[in-house]
């Protein structure tokens, strides 16, 4: 019974206009940070999605340690389409399953806490939370790997699946909002970059 982190890196970063997974990020890719702070207890394995670039990505991902999949239609099939192609590559007794892109990064004390409280608590789905607004990454139950399986762009992939669950779904406070945290543009990535590293070292 493993713990898996799903981490989505297909998207051809078209607001960034450059590919978001090979950005730097502390000194080193954001894919390579990411799948660093991810590798960690008590996540067990981690499943990365490519598509765009992939190529040029898959290798700085499995050097990181992460088993890569590859989502030939994500022109197509978006999202959506690479969290189907790595769910599929997550074992059917996995017991509970993160989702994180790599645009939303996240310190491992976070993934640790939050995960960790999933666990104990026995939850359906949780998410982060920061003054009331729910953030990333959730974590879901294994039991619901075949919805995960299942998601669709059209029916708003994963987002229309916590909603199916929502009376089960358990928010987790955290005291940073660096659990909201989504960089989709140039000037948003020069800001999140400053300000990220002077909240997760102090």
């Amino acid at each position: 019974m493993t713990v898996t982190a799903i981490l989505l890196a297909a998207g051809e970063s078209t607001r960034m206009g450059a590919p978001k997974p090979l950005l730097d990020w502390g000194g080193q890719t954001l894919i390579e940070y990411q799948i660093a702070q991810l590798r960690q207890p008590p996540i067990d394995d981690v499943v990365v999605a490519l598509g765009h670039r992939a190529e040029v990505i898959r290798p700085l991902a499995e050097s990181a340690g992460a088993r890569v999949v590859i989502n030939e239609v994500y022109q197509r099939k978006g999202r959506a389409g690479s969290l189907r192609a790595a769910a599929r590559a997550v074992p059917d007794n996995t017991r509970a399953v993160l989702v994180l892109s790599v645009d939303q990064p996240r310190p491992h004390a976070v993934i640790k806490r939050l995960v960790e409280i999933h666990q104990q608590a026995e939850n359906l789905i949780s998410v982060p939370s920061f003054e009331g607004k729910r953030g990333h990454p959730p974590v879901l139950d294994g039991w619901l790997l075949p919805d995960l399986r299942t998601v669709r762009e059209r029916t708003q992939g994963i987002r229309a699946l916590i909603e199916r669950y929502e009376a089960s779904v358990v928010e987790i406070p955290f005291d940073s909002d660096v659990v909201l945290l989504d960089i989709n543009s140039l000037d948003e990535y020069e800001e999140a970059r400053e300000r990220y590293f002077e909240q997760v070292t102090r």
